[in-house]
Protein backbone atom coordinates (compact mmCIF):
# COMPACT_ATOMS: atom_id res chain seq x y z
CA UNK A 1 0.00 0.00 0.00
CA UNK A 2 0.85 3.79 -0.36
CA UNK A 3 -0.55 7.21 -0.44
CA UNK A 4 -0.61 9.50 -3.16
CA UNK A 5 0.66 11.85 -0.30
CA UNK A 6 3.90 9.51 -0.04
CA UNK A 7 4.04 9.20 -3.69
CA UNK A 8 4.10 13.06 -4.21
CA UNK A 9 6.84 13.18 -0.96
CA UNK A 10 8.89 10.88 -2.81
CA UNK A 11 8.76 12.60 -6.05
CA UNK A 12 9.52 15.97 -4.96
CA UNK A 13 12.55 15.19 -2.83
CA UNK A 14 13.79 13.33 -6.14
CA UNK A 15 12.75 16.75 -7.97
CA UNK A 16 10.92 14.73 -10.19
CA UNK A 17 7.21 16.72 -9.15
CA UNK A 18 5.84 18.90 -12.07
CA UNK A 19 2.36 19.22 -11.21
CA UNK A 20 -0.92 17.58 -10.55
CA UNK A 21 -3.65 17.81 -13.39
CA UNK A 22 -7.08 16.67 -12.67
CA UNK A 23 -10.82 17.74 -13.37
CA UNK A 24 -11.40 20.01 -10.95
CA UNK A 25 -10.18 21.44 -7.25
CA UNK A 26 -12.50 19.59 -5.48
CA UNK A 27 -11.35 16.46 -7.05
CA UNK A 28 -7.79 17.61 -6.65
CA UNK A 29 -8.03 17.63 -2.92
CA UNK A 30 -10.44 15.06 -2.65
CA UNK A 31 -7.20 12.32 -4.12
CA UNK A 32 -4.98 13.81 -1.17
CA UNK A 33 -5.71 10.93 0.84
CA UNK A 34 -6.20 8.15 -1.71
CA UNK A 35 -4.42 5.13 -1.09
CA UNK A 36 -3.11 2.69 -4.11
CA UNK A 37 -3.17 -0.76 -3.48
CA UNK A 38 -1.39 -2.01 -6.81
CA UNK A 39 0.77 -0.59 -8.96
CA UNK A 40 0.90 -1.15 -12.50
CA UNK A 41 2.21 -0.64 -16.25
CA UNK A 42 0.03 -3.55 -17.89
CA UNK A 43 -3.57 -2.01 -18.47
CA UNK A 44 -4.58 -5.59 -18.11
CA UNK A 45 -3.53 -5.85 -14.56
CA UNK A 46 -5.12 -2.55 -13.37
CA UNK A 47 -8.56 -2.31 -10.68
CA UNK A 48 -9.80 1.50 -9.47
CA UNK A 49 -7.22 1.41 -6.74
CA UNK A 50 -3.80 0.95 -8.71
CA UNK A 51 -1.89 3.58 -9.62
CA UNK A 52 -0.80 2.96 -13.16
CA UNK A 53 2.68 4.06 -15.49
CA UNK A 54 1.65 5.48 -18.66
CA UNK A 55 5.33 4.88 -20.31
CA UNK A 56 6.60 3.28 -23.71
CA UNK A 57 7.53 5.16 -26.78
CA UNK A 58 4.53 3.63 -28.35
CA UNK A 59 2.00 4.66 -25.46
CA UNK A 60 -1.17 6.12 -26.72
CA UNK A 61 -3.92 8.48 -25.53
CA UNK A 62 -6.20 5.47 -26.21
CA UNK A 63 -5.25 3.34 -23.20
CA UNK A 64 -6.26 5.66 -20.92
CA UNK A 65 -9.74 6.35 -22.10
CA UNK A 66 -11.99 3.31 -20.84
CA UNK A 67 -8.50 2.56 -17.81
CA UNK A 68 -10.50 2.23 -14.20
CA UNK A 69 -7.68 3.51 -12.44
CA UNK A 70 -7.29 5.83 -9.24
CA UNK A 71 -4.58 7.85 -10.94
CA UNK A 72 -1.99 7.82 -14.07
CA UNK A 73 1.69 8.98 -13.75
CA UNK A 74 3.41 9.92 -16.68
CA UNK A 75 5.57 12.51 -18.65
CA UNK A 76 2.66 14.13 -20.20
CA UNK A 77 -0.59 15.13 -19.46
CA UNK A 78 -2.94 13.06 -21.76
CA UNK A 79 -6.15 15.11 -21.27
CA UNK A 80 -8.20 12.71 -19.87
CA UNK A 81 -10.98 12.48 -17.39
CA UNK A 82 -8.12 10.06 -15.17
CA UNK A 83 -6.50 12.35 -12.78
CA UNK A 84 -2.65 12.46 -13.92
CA UNK A 85 0.95 12.98 -11.94
CA UNK A 86 3.02 14.72 -14.26
CA UNK A 87 6.59 14.05 -13.84
CA UNK A 88 9.87 14.71 -15.60
CA UNK A 89 10.97 11.15 -15.55
CA UNK A 90 8.14 8.58 -15.37
CA UNK A 91 10.69 5.48 -15.59
CA UNK A 92 12.60 7.18 -12.54
CA UNK A 93 8.98 7.78 -10.69
CA UNK A 94 8.17 4.05 -11.17
CA UNK A 95 11.56 2.32 -9.21
CA UNK A 96 11.63 4.75 -6.38
CA UNK A 97 7.99 4.24 -5.75
CA UNK A 98 7.95 0.75 -6.19
CA UNK A 99 10.55 0.47 -3.49
CA UNK A 100 8.46 2.38 -1.15
CA UNK A 101 5.37 0.19 -2.34
CA UNK A 102 7.47 -3.17 -1.34
CA UNK A 103 8.88 -1.68 2.15
CA UNK A 104 12.23 -1.78 0.44
CA UNK A 105 13.13 -5.33 0.07
CA UNK A 106 16.56 -4.31 -1.09
CA UNK A 107 17.78 -3.35 2.36
CA UNK A 108 16.40 -6.91 3.67
CA UNK A 109 19.17 -8.66 1.56
CA UNK A 110 22.36 -9.03 0.37
CA UNK A 111 22.78 -7.88 -2.93
CA UNK A 112 25.47 -8.96 -6.09
CA UNK A 113 25.38 -7.50 -9.69
CA UNK A 114 27.07 -8.29 -12.48
CA UNK A 115 27.54 -6.28 -15.77
CA UNK A 116 29.28 -7.15 -18.47
CA UNK A 117 29.24 -8.07 -22.19
CA UNK A 118 29.69 -11.84 -21.71
CA UNK A 119 29.90 -14.08 -19.20
CA UNK A 120 27.21 -12.26 -16.54
CA UNK A 121 24.81 -16.03 -16.28
CA UNK A 122 27.63 -18.02 -15.55
CA UNK A 123 29.05 -16.51 -13.49
CA UNK A 124 25.59 -15.23 -11.78
CA UNK A 125 24.93 -19.09 -11.35
CA UNK A 126 28.65 -19.44 -9.99
CA UNK A 127 27.74 -16.85 -7.02
CA UNK A 128 24.50 -18.65 -6.33
CA UNK A 129 26.02 -22.05 -6.13
CA UNK A 130 28.87 -20.38 -3.31
CA UNK A 131 26.28 -18.33 -1.82
CA UNK A 132 24.38 -20.93 -1.41
CA UNK A 133 27.07 -23.31 0.30
CA UNK A 134 27.26 -20.07 2.99
CA UNK A 135 23.39 -19.78 3.62
CA UNK A 136 21.97 -22.75 3.05
CA UNK A 137 20.09 -22.23 -0.16
CA UNK A 138 18.72 -19.04 0.08
CA UNK A 139 20.10 -17.26 -2.78
CA UNK A 140 17.28 -15.79 -5.17
CA UNK A 141 18.62 -15.69 -8.77
CA UNK A 142 17.82 -13.46 -11.30
CA UNK A 143 20.06 -14.02 -14.89
CA UNK A 144 19.08 -14.27 -18.67
CA UNK A 145 18.75 -18.09 -18.32
CA UNK A 146 16.56 -18.10 -15.07
CA UNK A 147 14.89 -16.57 -12.55
CA UNK A 148 14.34 -18.14 -9.07
CA UNK A 149 12.80 -16.29 -5.56
CA UNK A 150 13.17 -19.25 -3.78
CA UNK A 151 15.73 -20.90 -4.65
CA UNK A 152 14.13 -23.60 -5.54
CA UNK A 153 11.68 -23.28 -8.00
CA UNK A 154 12.87 -21.72 -11.66
CA UNK A 155 11.36 -19.91 -14.55
CA UNK A 156 12.30 -18.37 -17.69
CA UNK A 157 13.07 -14.92 -17.43
CA UNK A 158 11.67 -12.04 -19.72
CA UNK A 159 14.52 -9.18 -19.67
CA UNK A 160 17.96 -9.57 -18.17
CA UNK A 161 16.90 -7.06 -15.94
CA UNK A 162 13.56 -6.72 -14.91
CA UNK A 163 11.68 -3.18 -15.45
CA UNK A 164 11.41 -1.35 -11.90
CA UNK A 165 8.07 -2.46 -10.94
CA UNK A 166 8.52 -6.05 -11.28
CA UNK A 167 12.14 -6.60 -9.84
CA UNK A 168 11.10 -4.81 -6.75
CA UNK A 169 7.95 -7.18 -6.79
CA UNK A 170 10.67 -10.07 -7.11
CA UNK A 171 12.84 -8.61 -4.26
CA UNK A 172 10.10 -8.59 -1.99
CA UNK A 173 8.85 -12.06 -3.12
CA UNK A 174 12.12 -12.85 -2.29
CA UNK A 175 11.76 -11.55 1.30
CA UNK A 176 8.91 -13.13 2.20
CA UNK A 177 10.41 -16.62 0.87
CA UNK A 178 13.11 -15.79 3.59
CA UNK A 179 15.91 -15.58 1.04
CA UNK A 180 18.95 -13.81 2.15
CA UNK A 181 20.79 -13.26 -0.25
CA UNK A 182 19.87 -11.93 -4.06
CA UNK A 183 22.68 -12.20 -7.39
CA UNK A 184 21.58 -10.48 -10.66
CA UNK A 185 22.54 -9.67 -13.83
CA UNK A 186 22.50 -5.87 -14.76
CA UNK A 187 22.62 -4.61 -18.10
CA UNK A 188 23.59 -1.96 -19.77
CA UNK A 189 19.40 -1.35 -20.84
CA UNK A 190 18.74 -1.25 -17.08
CA UNK A 191 21.15 1.72 -16.30
CA UNK A 192 19.68 3.41 -19.81
CA UNK A 193 16.25 3.11 -18.95
CA UNK A 194 16.29 3.39 -15.32
CA UNK A 195 15.29 0.12 -14.15
CA UNK A 196 17.04 0.02 -11.07
CA UNK A 197 17.69 3.82 -10.82
CA UNK A 198 17.94 4.40 -6.41
CA UNK A 199 19.47 0.90 -6.08
CA UNK A 200 22.78 0.46 -3.99
CA UNK A 201 24.33 -2.93 -4.41
CA UNK A 202 26.40 -4.41 -1.67
CA UNK A 203 28.75 -5.97 -4.60
CA UNK A 204 29.48 -4.80 -8.46
CA UNK A 205 31.53 -6.69 -10.63
CA UNK A 206 32.13 -5.40 -14.08
CA UNK A 207 33.71 -8.77 -16.14
CA UNK A 208 34.82 -7.20 -19.40
CA UNK A 209 33.68 -4.92 -22.24
CA UNK A 210 33.45 -5.37 -25.89
CA UNK A 211 31.31 -4.00 -29.18
CA UNK A 212 27.66 -5.33 -28.40
CA UNK A 213 24.17 -3.98 -28.66
CA UNK A 214 25.27 -0.96 -30.75
CA UNK A 215 22.46 -0.18 -33.22
CA UNK A 216 19.36 2.11 -33.27
CA UNK A 217 17.36 0.75 -30.61
CA UNK A 218 20.33 -0.16 -28.27
CA UNK A 219 23.04 2.27 -27.60
CA UNK A 220 23.92 4.21 -30.53
CA UNK A 221 28.20 4.38 -30.08
CA UNK A 222 30.48 2.08 -27.66
CA UNK A 223 30.99 4.87 -25.90
CA UNK A 224 27.19 5.04 -24.73
CA UNK A 225 26.89 1.03 -23.94
CA UNK A 226 30.30 1.59 -21.66
CA UNK A 227 29.12 4.77 -19.84
CA UNK A 228 25.75 2.87 -18.70
CA UNK A 229 27.46 -0.06 -18.00
CA UNK A 230 29.97 1.72 -15.83
CA UNK A 231 27.30 3.31 -13.97
CA UNK A 232 27.04 0.05 -11.64
CA UNK A 233 30.63 1.81 -10.17
CA UNK A 234 28.51 4.39 -8.67
CA UNK A 235 25.74 2.25 -7.49
CA UNK A 236 27.80 -0.55 -5.33
CA UNK A 237 30.09 -0.69 -1.65
CA UNK A 238 32.00 -2.49 -3.00
CA UNK A 239 33.76 -3.59 -6.24
CA UNK A 240 35.21 -6.10 -8.60
CA UNK A 241 36.89 -5.73 -12.17
CA UNK A 242 38.49 -7.25 -14.33
CA UNK A 243 41.79 -5.43 -14.90
CA UNK A 244 42.57 -7.07 -18.19
CA UNK A 245 38.95 -5.77 -19.74
CA UNK A 246 39.49 -2.77 -22.26
CA UNK A 247 39.25 0.87 -20.85
CA UNK A 248 39.69 -1.00 -17.39
CA UNK A 249 42.31 2.70 -16.77
CA UNK A 250 38.81 4.43 -16.99
CA UNK A 251 37.48 1.77 -14.40
CA UNK A 252 40.35 2.37 -11.64
CA UNK A 253 40.21 6.04 -12.62
CA UNK A 254 36.21 6.46 -11.35
CA UNK A 255 36.57 3.66 -8.28
CA UNK A 256 39.65 5.83 -7.14
CA UNK A 257 37.70 9.26 -7.46
CA UNK A 258 34.42 7.08 -5.99
CA UNK A 259 37.35 5.99 -2.71
CA UNK A 260 35.23 2.66 -2.97
CA UNK A 261 36.48 -0.03 -1.74
CA UNK A 262 37.57 -3.05 -4.38
CA UNK A 263 39.32 -5.89 -5.93
CA UNK A 264 40.94 -5.97 -9.29
CA UNK A 265 41.97 -9.49 -10.93
CA UNK A 266 44.22 -10.52 -13.85
CA UNK A 267 47.47 -10.98 -14.96
CA UNK A 268 48.96 -7.47 -13.66
CA UNK A 269 47.14 -7.58 -10.27
CA UNK A 270 47.27 -9.46 -6.83
CA UNK A 271 44.55 -11.58 -7.71
CA UNK A 272 45.32 -14.09 -10.58
CA UNK A 273 45.58 -17.69 -12.16
CA UNK A 274 48.65 -18.78 -12.21
CA UNK A 275 48.06 -22.16 -13.50
CA UNK A 276 45.01 -23.47 -15.93
CA UNK A 277 44.48 -27.20 -17.14
CA UNK A 278 40.78 -28.28 -18.09
CA UNK A 279 38.62 -28.45 -15.32
CA UNK A 280 41.22 -27.09 -12.72
CA UNK A 281 42.50 -23.45 -12.37
CA UNK A 282 44.86 -22.37 -9.11
CA UNK A 283 45.18 -19.05 -7.61
CA UNK A 284 46.97 -16.57 -6.19
CA UNK A 285 45.50 -13.80 -3.96
CA UNK A 286 42.57 -13.43 -1.10
CA UNK A 287 41.36 -16.28 -2.62
CA UNK A 288 44.45 -18.35 -3.27
CA UNK A 289 43.94 -21.65 -3.61
CA UNK A 290 42.83 -24.81 -6.00
CA UNK A 291 39.39 -24.84 -7.74
CA UNK A 292 38.00 -26.96 -10.20
CA UNK A 293 34.40 -26.14 -12.31
CA UNK A 294 32.44 -27.72 -14.58
CA UNK A 295 32.78 -25.54 -17.66
CA UNK A 296 35.69 -25.49 -19.83
CA UNK A 297 37.67 -22.74 -20.81
CA UNK A 298 40.14 -20.36 -19.41
CA UNK A 299 37.40 -17.22 -19.49
CA UNK A 300 35.09 -19.18 -17.66
CA UNK A 301 37.59 -19.39 -14.93
CA UNK A 302 38.51 -16.02 -14.92
CA UNK A 303 34.63 -15.74 -14.34
CA UNK A 304 35.05 -18.29 -11.59
CA UNK A 305 38.16 -16.09 -10.07
CA UNK A 306 35.56 -12.75 -10.19
CA UNK A 307 32.73 -14.55 -8.88
CA UNK A 308 35.00 -15.92 -5.78
CA UNK A 309 36.01 -12.43 -5.08
CA UNK A 310 32.97 -10.87 -5.34
CA UNK A 311 31.43 -13.60 -2.93
CA UNK A 312 34.42 -13.04 -0.49
CA UNK A 313 33.30 -9.47 0.22
CA UNK A 314 29.83 -10.93 1.20
CA UNK A 315 31.50 -13.51 3.64
CA UNK A 316 32.13 -16.53 1.88
CA UNK A 317 34.95 -18.70 2.98
CA UNK A 318 37.39 -20.00 0.78
CA UNK A 319 36.11 -24.08 1.40
CA UNK A 320 32.56 -22.22 0.10
CA UNK A 321 34.25 -20.86 -2.64
CA UNK A 322 35.50 -23.71 -3.57
CA UNK A 323 32.65 -26.59 -3.17
CA UNK A 324 30.10 -24.07 -4.85
CA UNK A 325 32.08 -23.63 -7.64
CA UNK A 326 32.97 -27.43 -7.89
CA UNK A 327 28.99 -27.94 -7.49
CA UNK A 328 27.78 -25.01 -10.00
CA UNK A 329 26.29 -26.03 -13.15
CA UNK A 330 24.78 -23.22 -15.92
CA UNK A 331 21.99 -23.77 -17.77
CA UNK A 332 22.41 -23.64 -21.65
CA UNK A 333 26.44 -22.50 -20.92
CA UNK A 334 28.88 -25.20 -22.33
CA UNK A 335 25.99 -27.66 -21.66
CA UNK A 336 27.49 -31.10 -23.18
CA UNK A 337 25.79 -34.10 -24.77
CA UNK A 338 27.20 -37.21 -26.31
CA UNK A 339 25.98 -38.87 -29.24
CA UNK A 340 26.17 -42.41 -29.91
CA UNK A 341 28.91 -42.60 -31.67
CA UNK A 342 30.74 -40.85 -29.24
CA UNK A 343 30.42 -37.12 -30.94
CA UNK A 344 30.22 -33.99 -28.43
CA UNK A 345 27.51 -31.70 -28.73
CA UNK A 346 27.97 -28.75 -27.12
CA UNK A 347 25.21 -26.08 -26.43
CA UNK A 348 25.62 -22.50 -25.36
CA UNK A 349 24.20 -19.03 -25.16
CA UNK A 350 26.73 -17.53 -26.89
CA UNK A 351 25.21 -14.79 -29.49
CA UNK A 352 28.28 -12.42 -29.84
CA UNK A 353 31.16 -12.18 -31.31
CA UNK A 354 33.43 -12.20 -28.30
CA UNK A 355 31.43 -15.54 -26.53
CA UNK A 356 31.51 -16.95 -29.84
CA UNK A 357 35.02 -16.92 -30.53
CA UNK A 358 36.14 -18.05 -27.10
CA UNK A 359 33.93 -20.86 -27.52
CA UNK A 360 35.06 -22.21 -30.93
CA UNK A 361 38.66 -21.71 -29.76
CA UNK A 362 37.73 -24.05 -26.65
CA UNK A 363 36.29 -26.29 -28.53
CA UNK A 364 38.20 -26.84 -31.05
CA UNK A 365 41.37 -27.50 -29.13
CA UNK A 366 40.08 -30.56 -27.39
CA UNK A 367 38.71 -32.28 -31.17
CA UNK A 368 40.55 -32.99 -33.68
CA UNK A 369 37.89 -33.98 -36.63
CA UNK A 370 34.80 -32.29 -37.81
CA UNK A 371 33.85 -29.00 -36.06
CA UNK A 372 30.07 -28.20 -37.00
CA UNK A 373 27.90 -24.83 -35.97
CA UNK A 374 24.89 -24.70 -35.78
CA UNK A 375 23.97 -20.08 -36.03
CA UNK A 376 21.63 -17.55 -36.13
CA UNK A 377 21.80 -14.04 -35.49
CA UNK A 378 18.83 -11.93 -33.45
CA UNK A 379 16.78 -9.93 -36.08
CA UNK A 380 15.97 -5.66 -35.51
CA UNK A 381 18.81 -5.57 -32.44
CA UNK A 382 23.04 -5.97 -32.69
CA UNK A 383 23.21 -6.25 -35.83
CA UNK A 384 26.87 -5.50 -35.38
CA UNK A 385 27.39 -8.99 -34.31
CA UNK A 386 26.35 -10.71 -38.08
CA UNK A 387 29.72 -9.22 -39.37
CA UNK A 388 31.24 -10.49 -35.86
CA UNK A 389 30.16 -13.40 -36.82
CA UNK A 390 31.34 -13.70 -39.97
CA UNK A 391 34.62 -12.67 -38.39
CA UNK A 392 34.78 -15.87 -36.51
CA UNK A 393 34.02 -18.46 -39.23
CA UNK A 394 36.31 -16.66 -41.40
CA UNK A 395 38.89 -16.84 -38.56
CA UNK A 396 38.67 -20.75 -38.03
CA UNK A 397 38.50 -22.79 -41.26
CA UNK A 398 37.60 -26.05 -39.84
CA UNK A 399 34.35 -24.89 -39.17
CA UNK A 400 31.70 -26.44 -40.81
CA UNK A 401 29.01 -23.65 -40.54
CA UNK A 402 25.19 -24.48 -40.56
CA UNK A 403 23.49 -20.89 -40.79
CA UNK A 404 19.60 -20.71 -38.78
CA UNK A 405 17.07 -19.18 -37.38
CA UNK A 406 17.63 -16.90 -33.97
CA UNK A 407 15.03 -15.22 -33.04
CA UNK A 408 14.63 -12.95 -36.59
CA UNK A 409 11.73 -10.89 -35.04
CA UNK A 410 10.48 -8.74 -38.31
CA UNK A 411 13.48 -8.90 -40.12
CA UNK A 412 13.86 -12.19 -43.16
CA UNK A 413 16.18 -14.89 -41.25
CA UNK A 414 17.48 -16.11 -44.72
CA UNK A 415 18.82 -11.79 -45.22
CA UNK A 416 20.57 -12.44 -41.77
CA UNK A 417 22.16 -15.55 -42.87
CA UNK A 418 23.34 -13.81 -46.44
CA UNK A 419 24.55 -10.94 -44.08
CA UNK A 420 26.71 -13.04 -41.77
CA UNK A 421 27.98 -15.21 -44.86
CA UNK A 422 28.68 -12.13 -46.77
CA UNK A 423 31.61 -11.88 -44.55
CA UNK A 424 32.88 -15.08 -44.36
CA UNK A 425 34.71 -16.44 -47.90
CA UNK A 426 33.59 -19.73 -48.45
CA UNK A 427 29.90 -21.23 -48.92
CA UNK A 428 28.07 -21.77 -45.70
CA UNK A 429 24.80 -23.96 -45.90
CA UNK A 430 21.51 -22.54 -44.35
CA UNK A 431 18.73 -24.73 -43.30
CA UNK A 432 15.90 -21.66 -41.71
CA UNK A 433 13.98 -24.78 -39.28
CA UNK A 434 16.51 -24.80 -36.65
CA UNK A 435 15.47 -28.06 -34.99
CA UNK A 436 16.16 -29.85 -38.80
CA UNK A 437 19.96 -27.65 -38.87
CA UNK A 438 20.61 -29.24 -35.41
CA UNK A 439 19.62 -32.59 -36.51
CA UNK A 440 21.29 -32.67 -39.83
CA UNK A 441 24.59 -31.67 -37.75
CA UNK A 442 24.75 -34.16 -35.51
CA UNK A 443 23.75 -36.13 -38.50
CA UNK A 444 27.08 -35.46 -40.08
CA UNK A 445 29.38 -36.61 -36.97
CA UNK A 446 31.24 -40.15 -36.82
CA UNK A 447 33.45 -40.20 -34.17
CA UNK A 448 34.39 -38.82 -30.46
CA UNK A 449 36.92 -36.80 -32.81
CA UNK A 450 33.86 -34.54 -34.24
CA UNK A 451 31.75 -32.21 -32.30
CA UNK A 452 28.54 -29.73 -32.98
CA UNK A 453 28.45 -26.10 -31.65
CA UNK A 454 24.86 -25.17 -30.97
CA UNK A 455 25.24 -21.00 -30.22
CA UNK A 456 23.09 -19.07 -29.50
CA UNK A 457 19.72 -19.99 -28.21
CA UNK A 458 20.92 -21.54 -24.87
CA UNK A 459 17.62 -22.51 -22.81
CA UNK A 460 15.56 -20.88 -24.53
CA UNK A 461 12.33 -22.35 -25.33
CA UNK A 462 10.93 -19.66 -28.00
CA UNK A 463 11.50 -18.13 -31.04
CA UNK A 464 10.32 -14.93 -31.46
CA UNK A 465 9.06 -13.98 -35.01
CA UNK A 466 7.26 -10.76 -36.02
CA UNK A 467 6.99 -9.59 -32.10
CA UNK A 468 5.74 -13.03 -30.72
CA UNK A 469 7.30 -15.79 -29.10
CA UNK A 470 6.69 -19.25 -31.10
CA UNK A 471 7.04 -22.47 -29.27
CA UNK A 472 10.55 -23.62 -30.11
CA UNK A 473 11.94 -27.35 -28.44
CA UNK A 474 14.80 -25.86 -27.27
CA UNK A 475 18.62 -26.44 -28.30
CA UNK A 476 19.45 -29.08 -25.59
CA UNK A 477 16.06 -31.18 -25.84
CA UNK A 478 16.90 -31.12 -30.00
CA UNK A 479 20.27 -32.03 -29.26
CA UNK A 480 19.17 -34.85 -26.87
CA UNK A 481 16.21 -35.59 -29.41
CA UNK A 482 18.59 -36.81 -32.06
CA UNK A 483 22.00 -37.82 -30.29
Amino acid sequence: MITLTQVLEILKKDANFREISAENEYYYNWNQEVTFDTLAYDSRKVNEHTLFFAKGLNFKKDYLLDLNAAFYISEFDYEVALPAIIVTDVKRAMSLIAQAFYDYPQNKLKTLALTGTKGKTTSAYFAKFILDEMNGGKTALLSTAETTLDGKNFFKSELTTPESLDLLEMMAKAVENSMTHLVMEVSSQAYKTERVYGLTFDVGVFLNISPDHIGPVEHPTLEDYFYCKRQLLHHSRYFVANAEMNHFGIIKEELLALELPYAFYGKDTENRILESAGLHFETTGSVAGSFDIRLLGRFNQENALATALATRALGASTSQIKVGLAKATVPGRMELFTAKNGAHIYVDYAHNGISLENLVQVVESHHTGKLLLILGATGNKGENRRHDFGEVIENHKRLEVILTTDDSNHEDPKAIANTIASHVQRPLDYIADREIAIKTAISRTSSPADAVIIAGKGTDHYQLLNGKRKPYIGDAEAAQKYI
